[in-house]
């Protein structure tokens, strides 16, 4: 499996368009304690995931119940279906091309399939409109919904579909040397 392949995987399992409106900096204040009790979500959506060298894109049911989550991908370059699992201090890819990957954390599953360094708990944060640190750099629209972040050395764009209060697509941006970039879209269709 190539590189590419690897990281849509990963990117979706732990697993952002224009800025528009009125915006705002804001330094975020995260509540203590609401994390936890927030990450709980169902999505279907779409991943795509561009580097400068390849491109791809599968369909995704991502099931989050605190730190536990259940990805189920498909349709990515031609496998079939990769499922991938993860709970406190351990995540799991399996699919018919790759066999069982093993980690201890999303980032390190992402670091040894691909090489590549991403924040992807932060994606948990992210589809739910918050930023995942106390450093994040956030723009809000002019319904006072966040629809920019900068956080981690990532470029988070969210949009919106008319007053929903969640994004229903996210652009990640990473921007490497030669005016180059990484970059994820997510597509939610169903929350």
């Amino acid at each position: 499996m190539n590189k590419l392949s690897q990281a849509c995987l990963i990117l979706c399992s732990s697993s952002v368009l224009f800025l528009t409106g009125c915006q705002h900096f804001t330094q975020p204040q995260l509540p203590k304690n609401t994390h936890e009790s927030a990450n709980q979500f169902n999505l279907q959506g779409k991943i795509g995931v561009r580097t400068p060298q390849q491109s791809g894109s599968a369909f995704f049911t991502w099931s989050q119940q605190q730190q536990n989550f259940n990805i189920e991908l498909t349709g990515i370059l031609g496998m079939g279906k990769t499922q991938i699992q993860g709970q406190n201090g351990k995540v799991t890819l399996n699919s018919a091309k790759t066999g069982l990957i093993t980690a201890s954390s999303p980032e390190e599953l992402l670091e040894r399939a691909t090489g590549w360094q991403a924040p992807i708990t932060h994606i948990i944060s992210w589809v739910q409109a918050r930023p995942a640190t106390t450093q994040a750099q956030t723009n809000l629209d002019a319904n006072g919904r966040i629809n920019h972040i900068q956080e981690d050395g990532w470029d988070v764009d969210l949009s919106y579909d008319a007053e929903q209060k969640l994004p229903n697509k996210l652009i990640l941006k990473q921007m490497l040397e030669d005016n180059k970039e990484n970059r994820i879209t997510m597509v939610i269709q169903n929350r």
